[in-house]
């Protein structure tokens, strides 16, 4: 029977049964649910009694307001503690992140030239194109020649200093 296909009208024909039994099984669920919940109201739930005056059914309404209040009460008191939990949770979160501290990464060495660091500071619209090398080159060190009298007469520098130290300190 594998060798041989499935007619159309015989696949829509098993799709429609199908379909069909799975409609009734969905009547059937629903039925069951409704039922269902009729039983546990039943259990739970008894009829109230109407039976009696008007001054007895206030009454019963008046005991039911004060136990709604007070359920009212009992909830909003322990939304307030949950609130108050809550906040202290978030507090204590907070101070274990402060106590482990912020982990800082490793700083990597990078390699960049005069002319990027310049950009980088100073913003991609400020160019500036300057040859820091060519520039150092350019500064020489002097050399101080002296004259050779200068040299040998040691005695007149130490005095020429020592009069310079006496104008800086008076």
């Amino acid at each position: 029977m594998s060798d041989k296909k499935m007619t159309s009208s015989r696949k829509h024909h098993l799709k429609s049964l199908m379909l069909s039994i799975a409609a009734n099984w969905i009547v059937q669920e629903k039925k069951d649910i409704a039922k269902a919940k009729e039983d546990y109201m039943s259990e739970n739930c008894p009829r109230p009694s109407l039976s009696g005056d008007h001054a007895g059914l206030m009454d019963t309404c008046r005991k039911l307001h004060a136990l709604i209040d007070k359920v009212d009460e009992e909830r909003y008191d322990l939304e307030a503690k949950v609130a108050k939990a809550d906040k202290e949770i978030e507090d204590l979160k907070i101070k274990v992140v402060d106590l482990a501290g912020v982990k800082k990464p490793a700083l990597k060495k990078v390699r960049m030239s005069a002319d990027a660091m310049l950009k980088a500071l100073l913003g991609s619209k400020h160019t500036v194109n300057l040859d820091l090398r060519a520039n150092l080159k350019q500064v020489k060190k002097e050399v101080k020649e002296e004259p050779a009298e200068a040299v040998g007469d040691w005695r007149k520098n130490i005095e020429e200093k020592a009069d310079r130290k006496k104008m800086f300190e008076s």
